[in-house]
């Protein structure tokens, strides 16, 4: 990442009152300009490339799908879609009445926007990351997103210009909360047609979220502005967004300090003593976890006793008191505690086992085995983090591991083409429900990096995709996360997250912590 030239920054800010947006709505919101902290550089502003949190946000501010988040709760709220029903014998039909809208460019989008955008997510030549997800709850959208049929097998369909009409493959209770995810994003296929892969680029754009792209300056800042043809544009406050790629942690903390960044999205380990006495710290629960995924492929880590011994050889507990501090809880399991499901046994701390484990696969002692790479994204914390991991093996099972450190995008390519050993991960759910997060380990996942395959456990999320919410369907889940995680060791799982941001909530409204970290822009303004 280039060097972020802070005073550049704060000049900016110091202007900020100066600046007026490019529409009409510009007038009344005061002229607030938000900076926040994104992370890093974004590996695509194109929803049918994108899976990261950083691309998220943005993808927040220049999308909208059918429904949106809820800034409270993340519950689905009306999008593009005013309204919606369920129909069918078991509550399978999905109808959703759209408001009449358009892309920035004034281009109509109507239920066949939804009906081509989908089905070009869906298609095997896209091989979007996240396809597993509408392939997961639509009838007939498996088939034709692994291949094996032809586009009109989906059932989804226009029923006239501003009726859509979606069938699940069953009642599918969260299938409305999975739809603010970008995997159910409209496409401007017009301008994909139009500039083939630069038609994210600025001037090129076409959106229909709050915003529209302003400026994308690579490793410095993404600009957006106001899009005076988003329908709730009334309710657009900011004249501009800025996202920074920081990723140096202390940086960011010392520019938000300094009233160079409005929001910073995470925090540095080593300053958090201090921060936790400050007004603007804010940490919540978080629906996510944090692990470490095995590559599967690799002939050393496909024995599962090798898995296991690596899983029990790290104490967790004492990485999220002594090293990480921030409240987090450790986790033996991979799906957090919600609702009434009760996460897997999982295999906990415990280095007698781990011991006779790696001896049973021909490692005593750690002897003979290869030394092994762990990749990690450019962070501060995770750099603490693989630092402990590593130690801890070394301690408990004799073993070395290198690792290494890689920008967001390389890191990213990495695990996507299944080049790893052990990789860095984390998953912050998209919707409060266990299938979420197992579905990663489905063998026709596009998250499944590590190449994890176990068709009984394909088996079981598929019945419960079909099922009604309630005991019996969280019954079927557990059992799926005990075969991935206490069976398999797909994972290591180390922690579920906290959300730890830095904003001032005396200056900025309608800015609230919630369990997905997720924070729409429509709304968000300053005090009066």
């Amino acid at each position: 990442m280039k060097k972020i030239t802070l005073g550049v920054i704060a000049l900016a800010t110091a202007f900020t009152l100066l600046l007026t947006a490019c529409n009409g709505n510009a007038g009344k919101s005061s002229g607030a300009e938000l900076i926040l902290n994104n992370g890093s550089e974004p590996q695509s502003l194109d929803p049918s490339k994108i899976q990261g949190v950083p691309e998220h946000r943005i993808y927040m501010a220049l999308f909208e799908g059918l429904v949106s988040y809820d800034p409270k709760t993340t519950n689905a709220i009306p999008g593009v879609a005013e309204s919606w029903e369920r129909s069918g014998e078991n509550n399978e039909i999905l109808t959703f009445h759209l408001r009449q809208t358009t892309w920035s460019d004034g281009t109509p989008i109507t239920a066949q926007t939804f009906v081509d955008s989908w089905l070009y997510y869906l298609a095997p030549e896209t091989a979007a990351e996240y396809a597993y997800m509408p392939a997961g709850i639509i009838a007939g959208a498996a088939d034709y997103n692994a291949g094996k049929a032809e586009a009109d097998s989906v059932k989804i369909r226009a029923v006239d210009d501003y009726t859509f009409e979606v069938t699940l493959v069953g009642p599918v209770p969260y299938a409305v909360d999975m739809m603010p995810h970008y995997s159910f994003a409209p496409l401007p296929l017009h301008a994909i047609k139009k500039y083939g892969t630069d038609w994210t680029k600025p001037g090129n754009f076409v959106g229909n979220g709050p915003f529209v792209l302003s400026e994308w300056a690579p490793q410095e800042k993404i600009t957006v502005v106001p899009n005076d043809k988003y329908w709730n544009k009334e309710n657009v406050f900011l004249s501009k967004v800025t996202f920074l790629p920081i990723e140096n942690l202390t940086t960011a903390h010392n520019a938000f300090k300094n009233g160079e960044l409005d929001w910073d999205t995470n925090v540095p380990l080593e300053m958090l003593d201090e921060i936790k006495l400050m007004k603007d710290y804010h940490v919540a629960p978080q629906l996510a976890s944090y692990y470490y995924e095995f590559n599967i492929n690799d002939p050393v880590l496909n024995d599962v006793r090798v898995r296991k011994a690596l899983a029990k050889a790290v104490d967790r507990k004492q990485l999220v008191e002594k090293v990480l501090k921030g409240g987090q809880i450790a986790a033996d399991a991979f799906v957090p505690p919600m609702g009434e499901y009760t996460p897997a046994k999982g295999n906990a701390f415990n280095v007698d086992e781990a011991k006779a484990l790696l001896a049973e696969a021909g490692y005593p002692d750690g002897q003979g085995f290869p030394k092994m790479t762990v990749i990690y994204n450019t962070s501060d914390s995770h750099k603490k983090i693989a630092e402990y991991v590593q130690q801890q093996w070394k301690e408990n099972l004799g073993i070395d591991v290198v690792l290494e450190n890689l920008e967001w995008a390389t890191f990213l390519d990495k695990r996507q083409s299944n080049d790893f050993q052990i990789a860095r991960a984390g998953w912050v759910g998209d919707y409060a429900d266990p299938s979420n997060f197992l579905e990663l380990c489905l063998s026709t996942s596009g998250n499944n990096d590590g190449r994890y395959n176990n068709p009984k456990f394909d088996e079981l999320l598929r019945k419960a995709s079909v099922m009604n919410a309630g005991a019996e369907r969280d019954a079927v889940l557990q059992e799926a996360e005990e075969i991935m995680m206490t069976q398999d060791q797909a994972y290591v799982p180390l922690y579920y997250y906290v959300t730890q941001n830095m904003i001032d909530l005396e200056k900025w409204d309608g800015w609230y912590t919630n369990i997905l970290d997720i924070h729409p822009y429509v709304g968000l303004k300053l005090r009066k």
